[in-house]
């Protein structure tokens, strides 16, 4: 009986005969953070969070910060931070509905890739949260399979730059030029239309060029 295969997962396997390996696997995942998990997830600046919204449809989104702002809290238990996004808390409303999660950590440079899955719950502490500073909320994460898939696919970067909008240890990160975008300009918030003001007003669309070179002088407060 298996906990991560279904029927139709078996019938692949059957048709390619490779049951027998997909089950050595599963008997090599656990639900409990060894040293090397440990080491991998505390150095990661990224990872890709899977979740459910409330009619079944799944989403990914990209998650990053500086190397260790994702902590093991426990055997089995994870913590990251939430910071200041586009304001949909797609994957925040999703665990509020839904608790089931995934969460994919990718070394690009080994290569090496890492699947944690789990059952996700916001973290409701102060404490923790001054822990992190720039974060609006925190993910606690309970692993319920821990495993390591195949990095033969995963393409080399040659770049380790951080995003320049990692929150700093104050908690301050750059003022993002998307917001200045014109079409939005009416959907803001007040503190954010005050913001956009300080950093020159309102851009149109075609002015846009990414978020490489934010305005140092322009800061979330």
């Amino acid at each position: 009986m298996s906990d991560l295969y279904s029927e139709a997962h078996r019938r692949l396997q059957d048709g390619k005969g490779t049951r027998a390996l997909a089950d050595r696997l599963e008997s090599l995942s656990h639900a409990e953070f060894d040293d090397r998990d440990r080491s991998f997830i505390e150095a990661a600046a990224m990872f890709f969070l899977a979740t459910v919204d409330h009619k079944g449809t799944p989403t990914v989104s990209y998650k990053g910060g500086a190397p260790g702002f994702v902590r093991i809290m426990g055997p089995g238990e994870l913590v990251f931070p939430i910071y200041d996004g586009n304001g949909m808390f797609l994957s925040l409303g999703n665990i509020a509905g839904s608790a089931n999660v995934g969460m994919l950590f990718i070394d690009f440079e080994s290569p090496r890739r890492l699947r944690v899955q789990g059952s996700a719950r916001i973290v409701e502490s102060d404490a923790l949260l001054r822990v992190y500073p720039g974060a609006q909320y925190l993910v606690a994460v309970a692993a319920e399979q821990i495993f390591v898939n195949c990095g033969r696919y995963i393409h080399k970067l040659s770049s380790r730059t951080l995003s320049p909008h990692v929150p700093n240890e104050s908690g301050k990160q750059p003022f993002p030029q998307w917001k200045r975008v014109d079409i939005l300009a009416e959907t803001l918030s007040d503190a954010d239309k005050r913001r956009v003001a300080r950093a020159g007003g309102a851009i149109p669309v075609d002015a846009y060029r990414g978020e490489d070179s934010p305005d140092p002088g322009s800061t979330l407060d």
